[in-house]
């Protein structure tokens, strides 16, 4: 009766370890109210339909493409033809070997004129149904240049190649403004402008374009918004300095040469960027201006034919115990100024290289960032009054802020 009673407790016992292994590796899923409410806080927010419009409409690409593509158009320009002197090349179509003694054995001082015409393609979109187009300034130039500029739409019923005008451009921001001239009076079709900042990294993006001209025009492609703020340097040919580019859009929707100036739209079918360029040596990195960039320029790209930039005129640097030391400085508050642009405001209001900015207005200036923050928060035009420590006398100055030179953007 002992061993029975033994046997009993011992089965019990291993039933009841079993029991709990069991529960350890297996939690029961049945959960009381207050446990189910707790884990339900607990829990990430997951939405249950991430893609809703894709999974209601598989084709809600196609439909955007085919709604945007009518206000998509293909830009040709033509610069007047300028004389250069070339090398003359004794090269004849029977002698295979002409090219060669030509590089070797032709005299390198004996030139002649020759005729040469640049052109340019690209794209743009229309904003306006009067026939106002956006684009970038690299794909058309400046206003006064000369160049001839022709527009092709592809919209139903206006299927054919139109001339048109620079009204605003922007060397800095990449940015043009185009009017169709639309002597008939039509009617075009137009694309919405989205907000770029309410863009998300992650969402769908459509780019359409003419890249390699209009033997692709119209193209499509797809993917995603890859990141946002990126900034990015391209060597810049007509002037022989980089140009920088800052808070770009970065998208793997495929952009190729041609591309420039077309629209970046997101899913809603709304215009969120500008396309602009792509990274050489890589896949799927394409870039684009923020159209938030356009829409605050706009008007005045329009009304004006140009963007002004608030400036002032001087090279300057924040103040270091250096500086403090060799211009006897009281403390190391302020900015140094370093040079005076010749011409400038500046120069204008009588400010000298190692005069010390202690003040703009009412704010005290500590960095070189105040100042640059105090001059983008006014406009061409504005007085500020400007405080100086100069010789160990502090003196006022009033700057009337001027437009910022286009070579100096």
């Amino acid at each position: 009766m002992r061993k029975r009673i033994i046997s009993v407790v011992v089965v019990v016992a291993v039933l009841l370890v079993l029991s709990g292994v069991v529960v350890h590796l297996s939690p029961r899923t049945t959960l009381t109210a207050q446990e189910a409410s707790q884990m339900e806080a607990q829990a990430p927010t997951v939405l249950s339909n991430p893609l809703p419009m894709l999974i209601d409409n598989p084709y809600i690409i196609a439909d955007i493409a085919e709604v945007a593509s009518p206000a998509t158009v293909y830009i040709s320009v033509v610069w007047p033809s300028e004389t250069v002197e070339t090398y003359r090349r004794p090269f004849s179509a029977w002698d295979p070997f002409g090219s060669f003694f030509d590089f070797w054995f032709s005299d390198p001082f004996f030139t002649q004129p020759q005729q040469r015409q640049v052109t340019s393609a690209g794209s743009g979109f229309i904003i306006d149904e009067s026939g106002i187009v956006l684009t970038n300034q690299h794909v058309v130039g400046n206003q006064g240049e000369g160049q001839t500029i022709t527009v092709v739409v592809d919209a139903p019923g206006l299927e054919r190649e139109y001339e048109a005008e620079i009204i605003g451009s922007d060397y800095s921001l990449d940015l043009a403004v185009l009017r169709i001239i639309n002597d008939e009076g039509h009617i075009f079709p137009t694309l919405p402008l989205g907000d770029s900042d309410a863009t998300r990294v992650g969402e769908w993006t459509i780019a359409i374009g003419n890249p390699y001209g209009r033997e692709f025009e119209h193209t499509v492609t797809v993917g995603v918004l890859s990141a946002k703020g990126r900034e990015i340097s391209i060597y810049d040919q007509e002037t022989g300095r980089p140009k920088v580019y800052k808070n770009l859009m970065q998208t793997d929707a495929a952009i190729n040469r041609g591309n420039s100036g077309g629209p970046l739209l997101n899913i809603k079918g709304e215009v969120i960027g500008i396309n602009t360029a792509v990274h050489a040596q890589a896949q799927g990195i394409g870039f684009a201006i923020p159209i938030n960039v356009a829409k605050e320029v706009l008007d005045e790209l329009i009304t004006t034919g140009g963007v002004s930039v608030p400036w002032i005129g001087i090279w300057y640097q924040s103040i270091t115990e250096g500086l403090v030391e060799q211009l006897r400085l009281p403390d190391d508050k302020g900015v140094v100024i370093m040079d005076v642009v010749k011409g400038s405001p500046a120069e204008a209001a009588g400010l000298k290289a190692w005069d010390v900015i202690r003040r703009i207005n009412d704010r005290d200036i500590y960095t070189s960032d105040d100042v640059a923050d105090i001059i983008s928060q006014h406009k061409t035009g504005d007085k500020l009054l400007i405080t100086i420590l100069r010789s160990g006398q502090m003196q006022l100055v009033e700057v009337t802020l001027g437009n910022k030179p286009d070579y100096m953007r």
